[in-house]
């Protein structure tokens, strides 16, 4: 959803607000990779909203990870009209992303819907994040709409899977319609089907204006761009309108409508899509979940916030260069705007020195962010290894909430209870004996297994989030070939057996390389990290102890030898005496460097040994490598 207008789009100002009755407002939810984007580039060309010499794959993907990776990170609004039986329709479409970290994204767009289109691929069938945003739907009772997409691929099984469909939502198998995001064949069907079952908006045009912010996004030129949802009333440019959370009123410079690039309007009225433009440059104005109102006529209730998301993951971001700081924290801000999902504070480092300590809804969101902060925002950053939040209750009765390793307390600890979640696995039943062994080995407790159909088998289990965060889901997809696919929602705590592992360089204590891990695997940690970083720091002129401990217990050790130099270089002949003296003051020197020398740890080694892709999983595995 690029902000700014192009001089065409600009120059053909649409007339004032459709009439509700010939609305309709949908989006596309489906699995990761299931052709949503595909079929709405054919809903575009369809309806004409986008010429063919404009037109390109992938075409309200904007961003360059996205068309990089092939995969949806933002929702995109797009308006399109439609005509059915000599009747105008005006569609306003949301195309949201599929991977479980963007449920967030997905649960703000359905908000704003009253007809979902459930996408099932027809050569893969349903899968667990399938199910995730059917039940997303249903909770905002939309309309379901069911696709089987890709049906012109010759591995296609329309029929059973239609079935599968059928059964799940509860309907017939002829009632799944039959489409090809790729080659047209079924969309135009589909559309009349929007125009059919999708209800249209109800609301107020006489009441006060009520219009929900469902996303926003910061640009250079023009400032803060909210995207909107109206509900009651109307919106017109050049009135001042009201934020209900935060009481600040702004004058509307512009407001219009995504089709698909921004088309300024007279108005938005009960039911429309669209955007605003205030000309304001703060950041912390727009919040996403805020309801807009008039400021001379203001509503009395607001539309209630979204439901906030609760971080999953923490990680810690540090600018390589310390004097980027207050870069950092600007670039984090007009993120903050474009992703309601991202949590930050303010942390410091003895290691690393300044930075953030961010919550992120899961691995693909860390990766994600942190490339966009350095394309971006052209920042160099190194992030530590991301970790769980836990919940420490002292033999005191005192409780402690923990989100880094460093702040793990010491001295004696009554409890430590950490986030589980409950994960849903489908995948086809020869893989069921593969998939319970790795979970069980991730300290799972099966909670249930059911059978979709003859090969296919959804298993059911409740996780530690620390054990499934870092590896996990690449650990399924290896023994499952790729045809294994994973959702989870958090499900509360438990109590485990934790422990903080430290690692000592020369003595001291590195809270840059801590981690708290499960008792049971902590030597392993600790044999690896150790290994890990006796590769990667250079060798000083005294020999350095590597050493990793659990509390005042060492439980691994490793060592970078000295660097040798040869101080009988010089010596070409003469008496024993002479050399004996020489390595008795080089013996002497390197005693006095070692009681007060400081290892120098390079960056390289920081970011190398930090870095999620890099992180130890098992001494085994580090062994191997070094062999």
């Amino acid at each position: 959803m690029s902000p700014i207008p192009s001089t065409a789009a600009a120059a053909r100002i649409r007339p004032a607000a459709t009439p509700p009755e010939l609305l309709r407002n949908f989006c596309i939810i489906a699995h990761i990779d299931h052709g949503k984007s595909t079929l709405a580039d054919r809903m575009l060309q369809l309806t004409g909203v986008v010429d063919a010499r404009a037109m390109r794959a992938q075409y309200l993907d904007r961003m360059d990870i996205e068309r990089e990776r092939g995969i949806t990170i933002k929702s995109q609004a797009v308006r399109m009209p439609w005509e059915k039986d000599g009747t105008p329709y005006a569609l306003n479409m949301i195309d949201t992303p599929g991977h479980v970290d963007f449920t967030y994204e997905v649960s703000r767009s359905l908000a704003a819907c009253e007809g979902a289109v459930l996408l099932v691929d027809a050569a893969q069938g349903i899968e667990a994040q399938t199910l995730a945003n059917l039940y997303l739907a249903l909770e905002n009772d939309l309309a379901i709409i069911p696709v089987l997409n890709k049906i012109d691929l010759p591995a296609a099984q329309p029929e059973k899977y239609a079935e599968e469909l059928a059964r799940l939502i509860g309907g017939q198998p002829e009632d799944c319609l039959r489409v090809s995001g790729k080659t047209g064949e079924g969309v135009r069907e589909l559309l009349d089907r929007i125009v059919e079952q999708v209800p249209h908006p109800e609301g107020d045009a006489a009441a006060p204006a009520r219009a929900m912010i469902f996303d926003s996004v910061y640009d250079t030129y023009r400032g803060v761009v909210t995207y909107v949802r109206v509900v009651d009333g109307h919106l017109d440019p050049r009135e001042r309108i009201a934020m209900m959370s935060t009481r600040a009123t702004h004058e509307l410079l512009e407001i219009g409508v995504i089709s698909p690039e921004p088309v300024p309007t007279k108005g938005l009225g009960v039911g429309e899509v669209g955007y605003l433009i205030t000309g304001v440059k703060d950041v912390r104005q727009s919040k996403v979940g805020d309801t807009v109102t008039n400021a001379a006529r203001p509503a009395s209730e607001s539309l209630g916030e979204y439901r906030d998301p609760k971080p999953m993951v923490f990680s810690g971001l540090y600018p390589l260069d310390g004097t980027d700081y207050p870069n950092l924290r600007d670039a984090l801000d007009k993120l903050k705007l474009n992703d309601a999902a991202l949590h930050y504070e303010p942390e410091t480092s003895v290691a690393l020195g300044f930075g953030f300590r961010v919550g992120f809804l899961g691995l693909l969101h860390l990766e994600i962010v942190r490339e966009r902060l350095e394309r971006e925002f052209d920042l160099e950053l190194i992030s530590t290894a991301p970790n769980v939040e836990y919940d420490v209750t002292m033999e005191d009765r005192t409780e402690i909430r923990v989100t880094n390793p460093s702040e793990f307390p010491g001295g004696k600890i009554r409890e430590v209870r950490e986030p589980v979640v409950t994960s849903t696995v489908l995948a086809p039943s020869e893989f069921v004996g593969t998939i319970m062994e790795l979970c069980q080995s991730r300290r799972g407790e099966l909670l249930g297994m059911d059978y979709l159909s003859e090969d296919r088998v959804e298993l059911r289990y409740r996780l530690p989030l620390a054990e499934i965060v870092f590896d996990f889901f690449d650990a399924l997809k290896s023994r499952t070939r790729g045809y294994a696919s994973l959702d989870y929602e958090p499900a509360g705590e438990q109590a485990a057996d934790l422990v903080k592992v430290d690692i000592l360089l020369q003595g001291e204590q590195v809270d840059a390389f801590s981690a708290i891990v499960h008792k049971d695997k902590a030597y392993a940690y600790g044999v690896a990290m150790a290994s890990k970083l006796r590769e990667l720091i250079p060798r000083q002129q005294f020999e350095v102890p590597i050493q990793a401990a659990i509390g005042s217990r060492v439980i691994a050790r490793e060592t970078i030898r000295a660097m040798r130099k040869d101080v009988l270089a010089k010596c070409y002949g003469g008496d024993i005496t002479r050399k004996r003296k020489l390595l008795e003051k080089q013996k002497e020197g390197k005693k006095r460097m070692k009681t007060i020398g400081r290892v120098d740890v390079p960056q390289e080694a920081f970011i190398a040994a930090l870095s999620s892709e890099a992180a130890p999983s098992t001494a085994k595995d580090k062994d191997a490598k070094r062999k």
